[in-house]
């Protein structure tokens, strides 16, 4: 007989089945609670209640512990490369050599976007944010690739994921060029998938550009950190959008949007605004430390501790060492680089960070990455979108696979006037 939880409401009781998950989570499923009781849960902020059930992504935030499909983080980050992470987490399993190949030769193939879609970039002001531009494109292919209802396990579907893996990166690249008045790089398919990326940012037509390896490295490391993290604000937009059966053009619009905001995607950037205002003051370091730890100060120092992870961030252990290796590689000369590796060590030393685990996380090494990189602050959040590119398609394509799917409805505890009068117009105070 399987596990239930007894719940009383005055003189009623009813048992809620308990669900349990293959690493041993437990919810309490409320699905009939208010056909039965007429009752619904609050949770403001979705902070204790489970949306769905996902094989996708596993994290234990107190353990610090993340896994793609079952394999540690730390794995595929020594092992994997992000189109490798991409057909793993979309398709469930690792590919074999052929399927992997396969994969990548099908994503090079719909690397260039039409060349209508250019024309977009001239409708949109020089500063327009890199973020809002992709989402403006990124929803525009819905009117490039027309069809119907699609089925979960068609291969329109499939051509769909495929484009947006393979068009996501040209759309981005696109906004930078358009935002410092040069003109569109086309991709190169003879190149890696990150490689690509940074090729269609940063050559021009005039001169030969070399990408550099370990830029490329870095770059293919940081996506698959980025590809997925369980349900969180973008990811779940997603899901939410799909139970509409909106098409997966509109699904991820909606997630790149949800991303943009500086509580979620936007905090790598805070990282930068944050090392910006430290320079301009002119303060040390340690003034700033002490600010953070004074509970009078609203002083806030970005890019420490993690809302899920209460132990350690394991995705910013891994950026750590990439980040020493890039900046001893590139030998660069940076004022905000140099605060902000002062400020790490003085923070792994202080026990005031140490005792409440307030280590650096891994939006704190990203921004500092790709301020290395030479990407634009702005366009931080744009890296950040193509990295989770395939979690968000992974879930779409999991919610569409789920038997018995639903729109998703939430409800709510209504707190407004009650029955009201309608007042005339010349009788209003």
């Amino acid at each position: 007989m399987s596990e239930t939880a007894e719940l009383k409401l005055g003189d009623q009781k009813i048992d809620l089945p308990i669900i349990v998950g293959s690493e041993q989570e437990k919810a309490v499923d409320v699905s009939s609670l208010r056909a039965k009781t007429g009752f619904i849960t609050l949770d403001n902020g979705y902070m204790n209640t489970g949306a769905c059930t996902s094989a996708i992504t596993f994290i234990d935030g107190e353990r610090g512990i993340l896994r793609y499909r079952g394999i540690p983080i730390e794995v595929l980050a020594e092992k994997s490369t992000f189109l490798e992470t991409a057909y793993l987490l979309i398709e469930g399993k690792l590919p074999t050599q052929d399927q992997l190949e396969n994969f990548t030769n099908r994503v090079r193939r719909h690397t260039m976007i039409h060349e209508d879609i250019k024309r977009f970039y001239d409708g949109f002001p020089r500063d327009a944010h890199p973020m809002a531009i992709l989402a403006s494109v990124v929803s525009s292919l819905s009117t490039f690739y027309q069809h119907e209802e699609v089925r979960p396990d068609s291969e329109q579907l499939s051509l769909d994921m495929v484009r947006l893996l393979a068009k996501l990166p040209t759309i981005a690249a696109g906004a930078y060029k358009k935002s410092i008045g040069q003109p569109f790089v086309y991709p190169q398919n003879h190149m890696s998938y990150c490689e690509n990326f940074l090729h269609m940012m940063f050559s021009t037509p005039a001169e030969r550009y070399d990408v550099d390896p370990v830029m490329t490295e870095t770059l293919n490391l940081l996506l698959i950190l980025h590809a997925d993290h369980e349900q969180n604000c973008s990811t779940s937009t997603v899901r939410m959008v799909s139970s509409s059966k909106a098409n997966l053009f509109a699904a991820i619009t909606a997630g790149i949007c949800a991303l943009w905001g500086p509580r979620h995607g936007g905090a790598n950037e805070e990282v930068i605004d944050m090392l910006l205002e430290m320079r301009a003051s002119g303060d040390s370091v340690k003034k700033y430390i002490d600010r953070a730890k004074d509970k009078n100060s609203k002083f806030k120092l970005m890019g420490f501790g993690h809302r899920v992870y209460k132990n350690f961030d394991p995705r910013a252990k891994i950026l750590k060492a990439a980040c020493d290796k890039l900046l001893a590689r590139m030998k660069i000369s940076d004022p905000l680089l140099d605060i902000a590796k002062e400020l790490e060590e003085a923070a792994l030393k202080d026990s005031y960070f140490i005792e409440r685990k307030l280590y650096p996380n891994v939006d704190f090494y990203s921004g500092i990455i790709y301020k290395a990189m030479n990407i634009p602050t702005r366009a931080f959040t744009v890296m950040f979108a193509l990295g989770r590119l395939p979690g968000w398609i992974a879930h779409a394509k999991e919610y569409g696979e789920e038997v018995g799917n639903k729109i998703n409805r939430p409800r709510q505890v209504y707190t407004g006037p009650t029955l009201a009068e309608y007042i005339p117009i010349n009788n209003r105070v």
